[in-house]
């Protein structure tokens, strides 16, 4: 009996020591911990374990972007997955756009038990009435991807969107000189002033721009309204290049904008690397237009990066645990709110032929088969893609 009451106690100490070598783990997570193999969340297990409740992510729509149902959701359910929580444990619902529909899913999700809301919101409107009916029921809420303005979440997850900028205009300044365009008379284009992320994406290549502006290398024809519809942005762009005829390079900021100024400007018979371009989101046709000549490159926002990093911080909330410093690495500014929220912000990458192999299709965040079909074959064998 004495021999079995040791066996029992020394179990009981095994198991006590690989909890806290898991809590130990979890609490040495960075932002450069998590890969494509989803190996860092086994470290959650112990904190998936102590937490209660479950996790509800509201996702926003599939009509201007698939990567909901293409990519955040099924990696919010791998990543939750690693982490040891029952299918049970987290609900995943997409609000199709319907404003008053993300509203009643984070209602229903509190009513089934959620103690962590994780929000990708429509717009800041109907995010900041979620995290309000959330924060007087005591659930914490994570911005994901899209900041709420004047909103009372309590964290955000995302990418660096001050840096995607960065990538975008310093893209710019790489290109004007590979193409060699002469005089450069930039007409810098933006998202739509409702979406914050598109004010940091403008921060990020005005604070690279700017001075080659100032020192008079590069002119700044116009800088018109944003958007992020690509039929307003090729609108726009007609009509400031019929009153500008020496515009000579655009900055873009998303790749869907960049392909309606690419499709006037093969109206006119533009040669491709004549006449820079850029863009954001990685998408098959970006990409098509990057390998082609048509477009500098394109940022490449890894999201199987970002949903890790959002499950393990709502694991962390649902556990009733703070965050580790070095998981939260910064802050966001909510200019409505006037405040500084904190933030795990994610590396974006910049795309070109040179690494386009090397990332987004060794990823598999695009199909090299679609990639490289008909016309587009020479391109992707001179890049290094095999379909």
């Amino acid at each position: 009996m004495q021999v079995r009451a040791v066996k029992s106690i020394g179990l009981v100490i095994v198991v006590a020591l690989l909890s806290a070598v898991f809590a130990q783990s979890a609490q040495d997570l960075t932002i450069s911990s998590f890969n494509a193999d989803f190996t860092a969340m086994a470290a959650l297990k112990s904190l998936a374990a102590q937490g209660t409740g479950k996790i509800g992510v509201l996702l926003p729509e599939t009509t201007t972007s698939a990567r909901y149902t293409s990519f955040d959701e099924p990696y919010l359910k791998k990543a939750f997955e690693a982490a040891g929580l029952a299918n049970d444990q987290y609900i995943i619902t997409n609000a199709q756009g319907s404003e008053s529909s993300q509203l009643t899913q984070a209602q229903a999700d509190i009513a089934q038990g959620a103690t962590v809301l994780v929000v990708d919101p429509i717009s800041s409107g109907v995010g900041a009435s979620i995290e309000s009916y959330a924060k007087s029921r005591g659930v914490p809420v994570i911005d994901y991807d899209r900041l709420t303005l004047g909103g009372s979440r309590d964290y955000y997850v995302s990418f660096d969107n001050v840096e995607v900028g960065k990538l975008i205009g310093q893209g710019m300044i790489d290109c004007l000189s590979a193409w060699n365009v002469q005089k450069p008379n930039l007409l810098i284009m933006r998202g739509a002033p409702t979406d914050n992320n598109a004010t940091l994406f403008a921060q990020g290549y005005d604070s690279v721009l700017q001075p080659y502006f100032t020192s008079g290398q590069y002119v700044k024809v116009g800088e018109p309204a944003g958007t992020w519809d690509p039929s307003v942005a090729r609108t726009t762009f007609e009509e400031q290049y019929t009153a500008h005829s020496n515009i000579n390079a655009v900055v873009t900021p998303n790749d869907a904008n960049a392909n309606a100024v690419i499709s006037y400007l093969k109206t006119l018979n533009v040669p491709a690397k004549t006449f820079p371009t850029t863009g954001q989101d990685a998408s098959l046709t970006g990409l098509q237009n990057v390998l082609s000549g048509y477009q500098c490159g394109t940022v490449y926002k890894p999201i199987y990066l970002e949903a890790q990093a959002t499950a393990a911080l709502a694991i962390f909330l649902r556990a009733n645990q703070t965050p580790p410093a070095a998981l939260v690495n910064g802050t966001t500014k909510d200019s409505q709110a006037n405040i500084d929220v904190p933030s795990v912000l994610m590396k974006p990458i910049w795309v070109t032929p040179a690494n386009m192999a090397a990332t987004v299709v060794k990823d598999n965040f695009v199909d090299p088969a679609k990639l490289c079909a008909g016309n587009m074959a020479q391109q992707c064998q001179a890049a290094g893609i095999k379909n």
